[in-house]
């Protein structure tokens, strides 16, 4: 830990492409499924370039740079020429409203903006809408737009040019701002996560070393590179090591196991919604895959672990892990692999407690609590929320000289200290008096006959004070699901009390962009 304090994501970079310069760093598979590659040293120039170019478009170290771009080889140059300008990269989902845009602006204030031409005119009309808020600096904005594609990286593009340097600047401090990340709630206000040079460069080391990654080794990264996963567990690791990353331009679940194959990819991480879509939309002829290595998050049914497995060549290694606590805190052991267990927190090297959530006094073992995780705000702990003090003093706790994350996560501990993630806390419902985890119930539906997904939220009762109702995806829109015989299924594979009174059939589920349900909106539905 002491070492990697002192230690910068710019120079992790540096020191990556000094030593692997004519390894592959970046494939890239376009819209049309073409294929550009880089080495580390070609795309370090594209760096040097893409730095120049927002020097020369007002950044300084400290200034903002909203990244507003869906996955494309310029996301990664500027999120690398921010690093080298000591200058902090706001990531923002490429989907964003102009009122979400908006909101960016007035709480980061941007020098430079980054979009695609697809959204070119919502990005302008939230610089609008920022500026009748009276964000006065809103019309000031650079914005620069790019096509999201390998031609923003090539010579004679707005950010690439031959004859263009950027100026020599002191190196960026572990401590200095790198990185903003907005929380994906469904509040008007996300949350906007802080994090350092430091952050990376912790998390960089941390998940190459769980994922026992080599220079050989290829990432496929198929989600949003603005959200955690991608950044966290794939591209900075593979970055910590001289490994390579071949980036989709999106998340396609029929097209995923032909492009792990097509792409030569050794690793792989995903969602448990986006594993269950690929298992249901792969075609016949996808081929067999032989990953050595594929994280998983958020709960995934045995019988669709196993299915993945025998579709990706190794078993799939659940692990826990936020925004907030940078590297993950706990992940299963290779030879524990299971779709019960997150792992134990101490094979990852963190420490945590597990509390009673009003009293933050600890649990017996076998009983459900709230996970707290210990660290250093900063480095292995993202350093605040922005411009937010009070929500910072709220997740970040201090007892005993040490600093405490709450990450408001439900879990359970065996006799040997494996975690078992129960679910949010918001979202474990008690129906009469029996605690009802609504992500285990989820998980387990989603094996149902005829079902791709559900989502399961509380609605009130006069008798049993809540109940849970199900929304039910089918896996074929012909023939509509059969309400009794998901009854049936639900009474002889839960407990009485976890079965749904209700039970809605419905073309999709609202989602946030990395898969996580909005079941706030379907509770607005049920009311």
């Amino acid at each position: 830990m002491d070492a990697v304090a002192c230690a910068t994501f710019a120079r992790t970079w540096n020191e990556t492409v000094a030593v692997h310069a004519s390894e592959t760093f970046l494939v890239f598979e376009g819209s049309t499924n073409d294929v550009t590659q880089w080495t580390y040293e070609e795309f370090d120039r594209i760096v040097d370039s893409t730095a120049a170019a927002l020097e020369e478009a007002g950044v300084a170290p400290g200034s903002a740079v909203h990244v507003v771009l869906k996955n494309c080889p310029a996301f990664v140059a500027v999120w690398l020429a921010a690093a080298r300008i000591g200058a902090t990269a706001i990531f923002a989902d490429p989907a964003s409203s102009a009122r979400d845009i908006a909101m960016h602006i007035r709480r980061t204030t941007p020098t430079v903006a980054l979009c695609g031409s697809r959204n070119a005119d919502t990005y302008l009309q939230g610089i609008k809408r920022a500026s009748d808020e009276g964000v006065g600096p809103a019309l000031d904005i650079g914005l620069i737009v790019l096509k999201e594609d390998s031609i923003d990286v090539l010579p004679g593009s707005l950010l690439v040019s031959r004859d263009r340097l950027p100026r020599l600047v002191d190196e960026p401090g572990p401590h200095d701002r790198l990185a903003v990340m907005f929380t994906s709630g469904t509040t008007s206000e996300p949350k906007a996560v802080v994090l350092t040079q430091c952050n990376y460069a912790h998390v960089a080391q941390a998940m190459a070393k769980a994922a026992d990654l080599r220079p050989g080794d290829r990432w496929l990264v198929t989600l949003p590179l603005f959200h955690a996963n991608a950044q966290y567990y794939c591209f900075a690791p593979a970055i910590a090591v001289g490994a390579s990353v071949a980036l989709t331009h999106t998340f396609s679940a029929s097209q995923w196991g032909k492009q792990a194959a097509r792409l030569e990819a050794t690793h792989a991480s995903l969602f448990a919604a986006p594993i269950r879509m690929i298992l249901a939309r792969r075609p016949e002829d996808t081929p067999q895959l032989n990953l050595r290595h594929v994280w998983f998050a958020q709960s995934l049914a045995p019988g669709h672990f196993d299915e993945f497995a025998s579709m990706v060549g190794c078993a799939p290694r659940q692990l826990y892990g936020m925004t907030e606590t940078v590297a993950m805190v706990t992940a299963e052991r290779r030879e524990d692999a299971s779709p019960v267990f997150i792992g134990n927190p101490s094979d990852a090297g963190r420490r945590t407690a597990i509390v009673d959530p009003h009293s933050l006094e600890p649990v017996e073992t076998e009983t459900p609590g709230l996970l707290l995780v210990a660290g250093t705000p900063g480095c292995d702990l993202f350093a605040e929320y922005l411009s937010d003090q009070k929500a910072t003093s709220a997740a970040l706790l201090e007892e005993g000289g040490e600093t405490w994350l709450r990450t408001g996560d439900l879990v359970v501990s065996d006799q040997d200290g494996r975690l078992r993630f129960v679910g949010r806390v918001d979202d474990v419902i008690k129906v009469s008096g029996e605690n009802v985890s609504l992500t285990e119930v989820e998980a387990a539906l989603a094996q149902a006959p005829g079902v791709l997904e559900v989502a399961v939220v509380p609605r009130p009762d006069p008798i049993r004070d809540v109940v849970p109702v199900a929304y039910v995806v089918a896996r074929n829109v012909e023939p509509p699901l059969d309400i009794d015989e998901l009854t049936a299924w639900a009474s002889n594979n839960l407990p009485p009390q976890a079965c749904p009174r209700d039970w809605h059939q419905v073309a999709e589920l609202p989602r946030t962009s990395v898969g996580k349900i909005r079941r706030s909106q379907l509770r607005c539905e049920d009311a």
